[in-house]
Order: C-alpha cells, then sequence, then structure tokens
C-alpha cells in the first residue's frame, strides 16, 4: 500500500471536495434507458413493437412472428461504408458478400473491375487509419479559396484549444481513478465491484476511505473508468489527429486526394485494423446478425450480404474515398448503401453529389446517419456532408437521412445528440444504446445516428427480400409513409417541442408497417 499512497498523494489527490469535473460531451441522458427493464429487453429493444411489447422499437420481431413466417425471402447485397468490418465475426458467418468472379490472391483482376484481388470488397484507405478532420486538412492544405476557408480556420483552432484544455482536465483524473480504482480492488481482495458495494465500505486506512470518496464523487457526474478512458482517447485523438493541421494520415497511401482521376491506391482488405476500429461490424451486426443461432444478438435481416467497404478512417472521410466507394457498391450489385459517416465541412462535394445521382440512376437506396451534433440540418450553417439537398432544394429520390430515437415511449423519445430538421432529417429510428457487434466476437452497446441508419437499411433490405420488383424510389416512399408517428412533445434543448417537427416524417421507422404497404394488402402465405 505504500506505493499507492506516494503515488495517490504525489497526484494531489488529498480531498475529492479539491476536483473539479466538468460535463463536457457528457449528459445526465446517459443511463437514460431505465433499468427496469431487463437485459433480453435491453438488448434486443430495437426490434420490438409499441403494441406488442409497450417498447417504440422497429416491430421487427412481430413482423417476423405474424408476416414472414413461413415465406421465402430472396438475398439482397448491402454495402456498408464504413471503417473495417470484421468478417469473420461469429454473427455474421455466411452474411458476407463474395465476388465470386474474382480469383483471389492472383494478383489479376479477373473480374474487370478495376480491383485486384477485390473478394470481399475494396479498401479505400489501405494501411492508414488515424486522419484529420476535414476542417483542419482545408487550413493545412491553405484552401483559401473555399468557401469555408475561413471558417474551417477559427473553427480548428477554437476546437484544438478546447481539447487541449480537455486532455490536460480529464488525464489526471483518469490516473487518479485508476489508482483509486487499484486501492479499492486490493482491499476488496476483489477483481471487480459495484459502485453499490463500496458505498458502506468502511476502514480505518485513510486512503482506502480516499479512494472511496474519489470514486463515489466521480460516479455522481456519470464518470467512471470505462466513460474517463473514453474521453481521455477521445481528447488525444483531438489533439493529436482530428485538429493537428501538421497532421498527414495519407501520405502512407500516396495518391492526390484532390484528383477523382488518381485511383490506383487501396487494396483489398476490408478487416479491421485493430480491435478499436469496431464502427463498421457494430453496424453491420444491427442490419444483418444471426438472428437464430441463440448467441450475441438478433439483426434484421439474414437474407443479405454485407459488402464491405473501408473508407471511414479514425477521422473525416474523404470526399474522393466516399464517391469511389458509393461506385464501387452500385458497379458490383449492392442494391442499398449504409453510410453511418458525416462532417461538417466538405472539399469536393460535387464528387459525392454525383455518385449519389449514379446510384439513383441505377436504382441503388442510401441510407445516411444523420449526425450526432444535436444540430438543425435546415440552417444554412449546420450542415452535415454527404447530404441530398444541393442548394437547400433535394435532387434525388433515393436517399434517406436518419436521426436517432431511444427506447423511452415518453418526452425522452429523441436521443439527445441526434441532429434534426423538418426538411433534412427523413425519419428517426433507434439509436440509442443499441447492442451489436464487436470485432472479435465481441458484443457492446453504442449510441449514435451510425446506428439508426443501418436500422433503416435492414428495414429496407427486409422489404426488398420478400419484395425484389421495389424500387429504391419506392423503397423510400414506403420507408417514410409507414413509419410510425408520435403526436407528443419531445424534450430538446432544455424545451417541449412537437417530435412531428423535427423530421420531415414526425416518424419512427416500422418494419411491420412497412411490409403491409409494399404488399398493397395483408401478407399471407
Amino acid at each position: 500500500m505504500h506505493k499507492y499512497y506516494f503515488l495517490f498523494f504525489s497526484l494531489c489527490f488529498f480531498s475529492c471536495s479539491t476536483v473539479k469535473f466538468k460535463n463536457a460531451y457528457l449528459s445526465s441522458l446517459e443511463n437514460q434507458i431505465s433499468l427496469s427493464f431487463n437485459d433480453s429487453v435491453k438488448s434486443n429493444w430495437q426490434n420490438l413493437d409499441l403494441e406488442t411489447d409497450s417498447i417504440p422499437g422497429m416491430s421487427v420481431d412481430r413482423a417476423y412472428n405474424e408476416l414472414l413466417n413461413g415465406l421465402k425471402p430472396k438475398k439482397v447485397v448491402v454495402a456498408v461504408i464504413d471503417s473495417g468490418i470484421d468478417i469473420d465475426h461469429e454473427d455474421l458467418d455466411g452474411l458476407i458478400w463474395k465476388n465470386i468472379d474474382e480469383i483471389p490472391n492472383n494478383n489479376v483482376d479477373d473480374d474487370k473491375n478495376g480491383y485486384i484481388d477485390d473478394m470481399f470488397g475494396w479498401n479505400f484507405l489501405g494501411d492508414s487509419y488515424n486522419e484529420t478532420l476535414e476542417m483542419s486538412r482545408l487550413v493545412r492544405d491553405n484552401k483559401i479559396n473555399h468557401p469555408q476557408y475561413e471558417n474551417a480556420k477559427i473553427t480548428v483552432l477554437d476546437k484544438l484549444s478546447e481539447a487541449e484544455e480537455n486532455l490536460k482536465l480529464y488525464s489526471p483524473i483518469l490516473n487518479n481513478y485508476k489508482i483509486a480504482d487499484s486501492i479499492i480492488l486490493n482491499y476488496l481482495k476483489k477483481d471487480s465491484y459495484l459502485i453499490d458495494e463500496i458505498k458502506g465500505l468502511e476502514s480505518e486506512d485513510e486512503l482506502v476511505v480516499k479512494a472511496k470518496e474519489f470514486i463515489l464523487y466521480s460516479d455522481s457526474f456519470n464518470l467512471n473508468l470505462d466513460r474517463l478512458e473514453r474521453l481521455v482517447n477521445q481528447y488525444y485523438d483531438f489533439v493529436n489527429y482530428y485538429y493537428n493541421v501538421e497532421f498527414n494520415g495519407r501520405d502512407i497511401l500516396g495518391d492526390d486526394v484532390y484528383d477523382l482521376l488518381d485511383q490506383d491506391y487501396g487494396d483489398p482488405n476490408v478487416k479491421h485494423s485493430r480491435n478499436s476500429e469496431s464502427h463498421g461490424t457494430h453496424v453491420s451486426g444491427i442490419i444483418a446478425a444471426n438472428r437464430n443461432n441463440n448467441i450475441g444478438m438478433k439483426g434484421i435481416n439474414n437474407s443479405v450480404e454485407i459488402m464491405p467497404i473501408r473508407a471511414v478512417p479514425n477521422g473525416d472521410e474523404y470526399d474522393k474515398d466516399i464517391s469511389l466507394a458509393i461506385r464501387y457498391a452500385v458497379d458490383n450489385g449492392a442494391q442499398i448503401i449504409n453510410m453511418s459517416f458525416g462532417k461538417s465541412f466538405s472539399s469536393n462535394p460535387e464528387w459525392v453529389y454525383d455518385a449519389i445521382r449514379y446510384a439513383e440512376k441505377n436504382n441503388v437506396l442510401i441510407v445516411h446517419a444523420a449526425g450526432n451534433d444535436d444540430k438543425d440540418l435546415d440552417k444554412i450553417d449546420d450542415k452535415n456532408f454527404p447530404n441530398d439537398h444541393k442548394y437547400e432544394l433535394e435532387f434525388t429520390n433515393n436517399y434517406i437521412s436518419v436521426g436517432a430515437s431511444t427506447i423511452n415511449y415518453n418526452e425522452g423519445l429523441v436521443a439527445y445528440f441526434s441532429n434534426y430538421g423538418q426538411t433534412n432529417v427523413d425519419i428517426y429510428a433507434p439509436g440509442y444504446q443499441i447492442y451489436s457487434l464487436l470485432p472479435g466476437n465481441k458484443y457492446d452497446f453504442k449510441s449514435g445516428t451510425s446506428m439508426a441508419a443501418p436500422a433503416v437499411s435492414g428495414v429496407a433490405s427486409l422489404i426488398l427480400s420478400y419484395f425484389p420488383k421495389t424500387s429504391a424510389k419506392n423503397l423510400k416512399k414506403i420507408i417514410l409513409e409507414s413509419g410510425l408517428e408520435f403526436n407528443f412533445n419531445v424534450e430538446h434543448d432544455g424545451e417541449d417541442i412537437s417530435f412531428g417537427n423535427l423530421s420531415r416524417t414526425g416518424k419512427v421507422i416500422n418494419a411491420y408497417n412497412a411490409l403491409i404497404m409494399a404488399s398493397g394488402k395483408p401478407i399471407k402465405k
């Protein structure tokens, strides 16, 4: 205990009263899901039904039980443009797209699609992972003629300063928490403990008492070891990558990011580069995780093939990569494209707009996350790229923008972080505390419109599986019109506002209603 004592107090941890916490990037709504819900409900709430389960999910399970039992679905290809995906995950077995016209590992473009050995998709990031944000790239590359340059320059400086401040704040708190945690574990002679276990803990050892006080004080701010580590890692990335105008994660690829014709880059390795690169795997699980293997979680549709396209780094994606990724998906047979990413600045939005139009011409639906900045996307200064509303007018009929809803059938229905917009957000879908896949056959909860978008992609694929002649335009129409409408007010920015004013439809997606609408009549075997 002596080494702990020295280290503990060498960090000026004498009294909890001297420690000041800041609620940056945290919310009291973080524990929005009531403890009254059991684990089976929490891990599958997005698939449940308001009428039968009293949960405002998507009614997926009800659709299977009442509408789809005994019917034979057709395979649908869903491209997931995202981070790398664990294509070997136990819950994605048999659900990964394969390029049957390509001979693996022969270094030949057998199918003449422009990509060598793309057996399972394409990796536009190569060996790169960490990246800057687009605003930082505008400053770094001195794009003074770009209309967003001056705003980017100011924003980067402000954000960097804020991130540096928060990193300095939370790093010692994290260190102190680790020390306090070690002291308590050593005292209890256990590998873990619950907060309630230490509330009544009494000891004559002053160090143990101080550790207990610190942990309980941290808990009052919804801070634990996991959250503190996430905060510190987040601010570390902000300082060293996202807002660092001296950093260039793209150098390793060697291409010109401002030349769309420079396409000789990337490789066929679509897998995650590290376990922390989990986003694409989580997204894929929401769409397709095996519903019948009694492990992990239940995806929406097992009659799919996930086409992995690695194009989203730890930082902002490149317009060039996204443009080419959309075209790759379309050219290789994807019927739906899920895009759970976004950014506030764009260097070459026209490239992506053209790719979206290309998808529309080829009858491919695009589903995009609305973003997690709690912004009104109808405001001209609160853009989220990519989008389908160039010059404030929608230019395609194949694009759905998705906000995030929660498990709460009350004023807390809308996730506190979700972007919104009566014109530029189409519909809401479950996106708060969603249980899904992580690399290495693991599972966990994640929140974000990134989770809401694949919920819509999954339902869209379900419709196509049973009604394969549905066009992308009509698929969008069905999804928007069949959603479940909520006519009550929700809490938003400390005010009560009608849920109907936060999106184009004022609805949450509903698979049960969508399938009935797609059929034109009640579905029969």
